[in-house]
């Protein structure tokens, strides 16, 4: 491993990593002023629920706090993305984007994002059979917010597979990574609420995600590595990488796993492709699969999903339509809601995961320097680099929570002064939609299947390993951590 002189704070203005943080705990801060009485996000719009032939602007799209509401549906909306916009080009700009493509292109992914967010919250789409009557129709989908989450990325992957020279512009301003993870940020705090409701669940759920990670990749990575090796005689840095891509958490991973080894630059570049595209197939196959096939495993779904998804991006997003789905199949069955807890397992295992990529990247490292290239004169691995491999965004997602779960206990009289109007959890929750919807159509955007072709070999090995190895095996031991846990009551 070259030996690189770098500082601790390397890359904080720099990476998505942290404005994911930056950008998360921005808004949060600005929440938190509720506590004093101070409401100044309530400008954030929130989609509502409407049915055919009774459209109106004000039941189509709300402010999320009540002191905000002279703006209106429009003007809501409007401030929505002037805010928005301001805080994502500065990122862009730190992080040495083309601020003007970036500008442009976030503009228009912004307008089709809210254009379908709107559309998929038609009743006859989203409203579920027990509020029919509200909505006065007689049949739907009750597909809950799922419509919107699949129309976004069904209309992100036309433009990314047809109308390619469009997508090549929007490519600047098409983050999902980043807005992904400032999306998990907003998580901490639904954590932090979990843990106020039972703490006892808030801890379960991080042991059982953090053991069934680490079953699971002692699994995963030599089996993937092995068959890549003996089945597909591809080389070593080959084989390593998509051992870590297909196993541990997708581009991440490969791209981390290639720095500790030294692999030569196109090798995570082609594996990362197979990723992305593979990862549109789980995030649409596996959320309907899941639902139907185990319709009374919420949180073993939920934990599977978060080891079998490669990509922050695609995990959240598939973890977002599978919550949504069986909600809302089980409050058309039940009448009963559920409350939070899928979506949340599936980001508490990926998160486990993301913290697993700093140290096996460091453990690879160590034994590609010291056993695979021993070299006289090899610069020594330093600890710090687990450090540099450690994903920073869940810091972000750290603080939130703890601040959140710290109110609890030592101002609980500030937990309802929080509540009040657009307070953390109401505002969050309306950012945290947007930003998934947004993820959405960005994933879709920067998918092109032609890339599939000339990558026979190297796809039917990560089909193979992903579809009868890792998907089987995640099952197993989300089954085995996660079992009879179910949501909390919504």
């Amino acid at each position: 491993m070259a030996q690189v002189n770098r500082k601790w704070t390397d890359g904080m203005l720099t990476t998505e990593d942290w404005w994911a943080c930056w950008v998360g705990l921005l808004m949060f801060a600005a929440a938190t002023l509720t506590i004093w009485g101070v409401e100044i996000v309530g400008w954030q719009a929130k989609p509502g629920t409407w049915a055919w032939g009774d459209f109106s602007w004000a039941k189509a799209i709300k402010p999320a706090g009540k002191a905000w509401k002279g703006l209106g549906p429009i003007g809501s909306l409007i401030t929505t993305y002037v805010v928005w916009t301001i805080v994502m080009c500065i990122g862009a700009y730190s992080m040495k984007l083309d601020v003007r493509k970036f500008f442009i292109g976030w503009t228009i992914i912004f307008v089709i994002t809210w254009a379908v967010w709107i559309i998929g919250r038609e009743a006859h789409l989203a409203a579920t059979t027990n509020k029919w009557d509200k909505y006065g129709i007689t049949w739907g989908l009750s597909l809950g917010g799922g419509a919107s989450f699949i129309m976004a990325l069904a209309v992100g992957l036309i433009i990314g597979n047809v109308f390619k020279g469009l997508a090549a512009f929007l490519r600047d301003a098409a983050k999902p990574e980043w807005y992904i993870k400032t999306a998990i940020v907003y998580l901490g705090i639904k954590l932090g609420l979990i843990s106020m409701k039972s703490a006892g669940y808030a801890v379960d759920l991080l042991i059982a995600g953090m053991a069934a990670t680490f079953v699971a990749y002692m699994f995963f990575w030599p089996i993937v590595y092995a068959l890549a090796r003996k089945a597909f005689r591809l080389r070593r840095d080959v084989s390593a990488i998509l051992g870590s891509g297909i196993s541990i958490c997708g581009v991440s991973a490969s791209m981390a796993t290639a720095g500790a080894i030294r692999a030569r630059p196109f090798i995570p570049v082609a594996v990362s492709m197979l990723i992305v595209i593979f990862a549109m197939i789980e995030l649409i196959v596996l959320p309907i699969f899941y639902a139907n096939v185990a319709p009374n495993q919420p949180i073993v779904n939920g934990a599977a999903m978060g080891m079998t998804v490669k990509t922050d991006g695609a995990d959240a997003a598939a973890g977002a339509i599978l919550e949504e789905l069986m909600r809302a199949a089980h409050e058309s069955r039940t009448g009963e809601k559920w409350g939070e807890g899928i979506l949340v397992a599936a980001i508490v295992t990926k998160i486990w995961i993301d913290v697993f990529i700093g140290v096996w990247a460091f453990v690879l490292a160590l034994i590609w320097v010291y056993k695979v290239e021993k070299r006289p004169g090899e610069a020594a691995v330093g600890a710090m680099e687990i450090w540099f491999r450690f994903p920073k965004f869940v810091i972000g997602y750290f603080i939130a929570w703890f601040f959140y779960l710290g109110l609890a206990f030592l101002a609980p009289a500030a937990i309802k002064a929080a509540s009040v109007g657009a307070g953390i959890v109401q505002s969050s929750s309306s950012m945290r939609g947007m930003m998934f919807m947004l993820t959405f159509t960005a994933i879709g955007i920067i998918t092109d299947f032609s890339k599939l072709k000339g990558m026979g070999k190297l796809a039917l090995l990560y089909g193979i390993a992903l579809f009868v190895v890792i998907a089987p095996i995640a099952y197993v031991v989300a089954w085995i951590f996660h079992r009879g846990m179910m949501p909390l009551p919504g």
